[in-house]
Formats: structure tokens, sequence, C-alpha cells
């Protein structure tokens, strides 16, 4: 069911209660936790924190729990499969949902009781009505043809009659039946068929904190980083973005409004966060100009820095824009003040001669203090890098992403700055390589990418996050590479090492590259059923369904079949 006035629905509920928090390892679902955490301590609400990696993590955290708590809120999982289904809870148990994977499943919307879902109306959700996926059976039975209680036992011919009529009417009521079982199974077919993304997490609850008036400055750039992570990792469409940006622009007016005539707006802890029409170049105030265009996707795409010819243009690049190699290649706060002052402005001009028409994109840059900035984005990767580090497991990274988030401490936020600039430099180089060795092929309906156990920085490559940020880039590079203009139309799937010993493969498809995609993702529904029909070993672990662990050995027929359903 979905939840009209968060306020009196869900907050008033478990204000006086202990709360399970059940929360996903993405960034979107951290700045949500935040923001909760934060009203949580306002109001002494007593919680358990949970991090959960995927739906068997899910089960388990639910069944270690529910003895002790009644109320489970879910942040970025749950929504799209029946959840009371999968976790078989008490009745008494109620869970509030607030996630972005779309669609939701059908039972938790129409579900009164147990499902409260913290979701967005005005998404383009499009469920269908109960009556067109939900009947009642109780008509099976009825109208048994019992009218003659007249006392005279009806004729022989009048029985027969009455069994034909009654055989009649069952005919026409199995024919009606599976006429609405057929229609049922095309319109849950068209609303599952696709997966996407709806309004982020985080701008849910600051929504909620606004609603309560209990919103800060914290809170608020929270729930700018969980927007601006829906934009690094390509989950939202551009319109939808740049909508919920002006929704976050209002916001920060009114923040920057109401504290202008405190005392305290230039003191050493102070907080500013202002709207940027800002650069698309990566960590480029934490790096050096030069490296941060290397490594950029947009950059780094349109120039085909893997190749000859674009390292040719780039150089050409920094001399039309009159910048010493010197400068270009120093740390950026090193910079000369007189080249950072009209960088952006530069830069701007002489990307619109290299056809990079959109290097500046809409975003919010904050100030803690007066030393140390960050723009949105630059959050986003820090806090993905260290959320996904290969020298941690799961649930100390989450923490310790968890930490980067506050402004307290800045020393971890650093340190993931640098894990996330390793980690951009290994994507980049995996790009070049695989493009320049012929590593993507044609299959068909889609192109097919195999990262070899091997591979340099195959071991980052295991995690979701990570491998979907590789998979875009290497989507747009091959896009900005390729003669084939039929190729340039096609979905990637892209197979890397997951666990060597136990023979595993960590698999993922995302959608066409361009502009325009509504970045709807059909390889959900493909994965399952060419699993199902080949009986290859899969786990469908992961919130989002295009990502699935395969077993190695199980490839060739595995990608045989979905050769044979896309077509």
């Amino acid at each position: 069911m979905f939840v009209t006035d968060i306020r009196k629905e869900f907050y008033e509920v478990v204000a006086h209660q202990r709360v399970a928090l059940l929360v996903a390892a993405d960034i979107d679902a951290l700045c949500a936790c935040k923001i909760l955490q934060a009203l949580f301590h306002c109001d002494q609400v007593q919680y358990t924190l949970v991090p959960v990696t995927g739906w068997q993590d899910l089960g388990t955290a639910f069944l270690e729990h529910k003895e002790q708590f009644r109320y489970f809120v879910l942040i970025n999982c749950g929504a799209n499969v029946d959840l009371l289904e999968m976790l078989q809870p008490d009745d008494d148990s109620i869970f509030f949902i607030c996630d972005t994977h779309r669609p939701v499943d059908v039972v938790n919307v129409y579900n009164d009781s147990q499902i409260k879902l913290l979701i967005k109306q005005d998404d383009d959700l499009a469920v269908p009505t109960y009556d067109d996926i939900f009947r009642d059976e109780d008509e099976e039975g009825g109208d048994s043809g019992n009218e003659s209680d007249e006392g005279s036992e009806p004729s022989g011919k009048r029985r027969r009659y009455d069994e034909v009529r009654v055989e009649q009417n069952q005919i026409e009521r199995q024919r009606a039946k599976r006429e609405w079982e057929g229609r049922r199974r095309e319109i849950l077919f068209d609303y599952e068929q696709y997966e996407y993304h709806g309004t982020s997490a985080a701008m849910m609850f600051f929504e909620l904190a606004w609603v309560l008036t209990k919103d800060t400055k914290d809170m608020l750039w929270w729930a700018i980083i969980g927007l601006t992570d829906q934009w690094v990792h390509d989950k939202i469409t551009h319109m939808k973005y740049v909508t919920d940006i002006a929704t976050m622009q209002r916001n920060v007016s009114r923040h920057n409004h109401r504290n202008e005539d405190e005392e305290n707006s230039l003191s050493i802890d102070c907080m500013r966060i202002s709207f940027e029409y800002d650069l698309r170049l990566t960590l480029y105030q934490h790096w050096s100009l030069y490296e941060s265009i290397c490594n950029s996707c947009y950059t780094s795409c349109s120039f085909k820095l893997w190749t000859l010819n674009g390292q040719k243009k780039l150089q050409e690049f920094l001399a039309d824009m009159g910048l010493p190699l010197k400068q270009v290649r120093q740390k950026f706060h090193s910079m000369d003040m007189t080249i950072k002052e009209n960088l952006r402005e530069v830069i701007e001009e002489s990307s619109n001669k290299y056809g990079m028409k959109d290097i500046r994109i809409q975003t919010f840059g904050v100030h803690f203090g007066f030393k140390n900035r960050f723009l949105a984005s630059d959050m986003v990767h820090a806090c993905a890098a260290l959320l996904e580090s290969p020298e941690k497991d799961d649930s100390d990274n989450f923490i310790t992403a968890l930490d980067s988030l506050s402004r307290s401490n800045i020393d971890r936020l650093h340190a993931g700055i640098d894990l996330a600039k390793k980690k951009l430099i290994a994507i980049q180089q995996t790009v070049a390589s695989c493009i320049c060795t012929n590593l993507i092929m044609s299959q068909g309906p889609f192109l097919y990418c195999y990262l070899m156990e091997g591979t340099p920085d195959v071991k980052l490559f295991s995690k979701p996050a990570a491998l979907t940020l590789l998979c875009k880039y290497l989507l747009k590079a091959f896009v900005h590479s390729t003669r084939n203009k039929r190729c340039k139309l096609l979905p990637l799937i892209m197979a890397a090492p997951k666990d060597v010993e136990k023979g595993t493969m960590i698999v993922l498809g995302i959608p066409p590259e361009s502009e325009t995609s509504d970045k709807k993702n059909f390889f959900g529904r493909a994965f399952e059923k060419a699993a199902e029909s080949t009986s290859s070993r899969t786990l469908h672990d992961h919130f989002d369904t295009s990502i699935i662990e395969l077993k190695t050995e199980d490839r060739s027929k595995f990608l045989d079949s979905l050769i044979t359903l896309l077509s």
C-alpha cells in the first residue's frame, strides 16, 4: 500500500517503537539512512542498523531480528519482489519500504495491512488496476441449478435439461477465466518487463524531515548526494535529474536565506552549499586537470584517448585553451589563481570547438569551513570507492562509507577520494585494453565482453557498482569508436570472474547507449528466462535484477539461450 501522508502514516507510527533499519549497499541508501538516523536521534527513537547486500542477506537479517522487532524499514530494497512471500513474516510485522527500484511488485502495492510503500506517487509507476490482476474465486461453485423446490420431484427430462445448463455455465465460466488469465499474464508481462529507477530515497526522507520542520543543511547535502549518485551511476534520465535538481535548488536557496542572519555563517566549522554549473571532469579539484580529463568518461570518450590520434587531439585541446602543461599536470589546488579564476569558461569555450557541448552540468558544491570544498559527484565517487574497497569485508566497508558522509570525518573522505582515483584509472585502462584488443563482440541482439581471469584489477570489477561503471564507460567508448551503425544501437552484457575457487562469475546487462535513453533495462527478465530454459546454475541475489552470478561452466549455454531469446 502506498503511504500518502509520510508523517502521520510512517514517522508518528515508528516514533515510539524499536525499529530495524535494513539498508542496501548503495550511496543513495546510505544518504537516506543518514537522514533517518539524524531524525531518530532528534526524537530518541531506538533503532538497529543492518546493512544488506542482497536478497539472501535480507532474509537472514529478517530471521535474526523478527523476534525483537515489529517494525522494519527497508531502504532501497524489497519493493520489486513479493516481500511477504519471500520472508514469510508473522501477521503483526509491518514493513515500511522506501525503494527506488521499479517496477514495484503488485502484491506489495495492494497489501493494506503489512506493506507500507514510502514511494512518490507522481513517479511514472503505471501499476495495473486491482481487478485486472486479482480475482475472487468464490464464484466457482455458485449457480448449481437448484431451482425446483416445489415439493414434487423434477421429471427426468427436466433433470437432464438442468444438468446440460449447469455444464454450459461451467464451460462459459472456465472460458471467461482462461481469457482473464491470458489478459492478466499480458498486463503483468508489460508491467514487469523493464527495470528502472524512481525518485532517490534520500530525497524522500529529506522531504519527511522538511515536513517535520527538522531539516538541516547536513540532511540537505545528503539528499543532494543521493540524487547525484543516481546521475553518476546512470540510473535516471537526464530530464528526471534536471527536474530533481530544481527541487533541491529551491531547498538550498531556502536554507541559505534562512542562515543569512546567523552570526556564525563564516565560522571555521560552517557549511555552505551552493548551486554550481560545473565541469563534467571527475574529481578535478582533488587531482590534476590533465589526469581528470584523461580519466573522465565524457572527455576520454569524446577524444578517444585510447588512440594516438586521441592523445594528439588532447594536446591540441590543451594548447587551444592556452594553459601551460606545467600548470595542467600539477595538483589543482596548486595551480595559479589567475588560471583557476576563469578556468570553467576557458574549458567550456574550447570544448565547444571540439564537439563537447555538454561539458558543464548542473550540480551542487559544499564548503566545510574555509579549506575543504567538494562537489556532490566527488562525494559519490569517494563513498562508492570506500563501499566496494577490496581490502575489507562488506560490513566494514558499509560503516566506513557511512562515516565518510559526515563532515567530522574529512580524513575518511580524502581516503575515499584517493581510492576513487585508483578505481577510475583502472576503469580507463581496462576500457582502453578492451577496445584495442577487440574484446567486445557482437552476439547478434547484444554486445558481449568478458574480462578474463588475470586481467589487471579484475578483483575490483567483481563488485557490482564498479563493474556497472566500467560497463557504461565501455559501451560509451565502443559507440564512439565503432563505425558499425547497427552496433551503436545494441545493449551490452559484461561478465567478470567473481570467485575463482567456487567457479562463479558476475554478469550484468545495460541498455543501449543514447542521450535520450529512458534507462529502462530488460535484462533482468531475460536472464531469468535464459537460466530457466537451460537449467544454468545462477544466483539472482542482487537487488538490481540485471546483475546475476553464474557458474563459469554454464556460460556458453546461458549466452546461447539469451541470443535465441532476444533475437
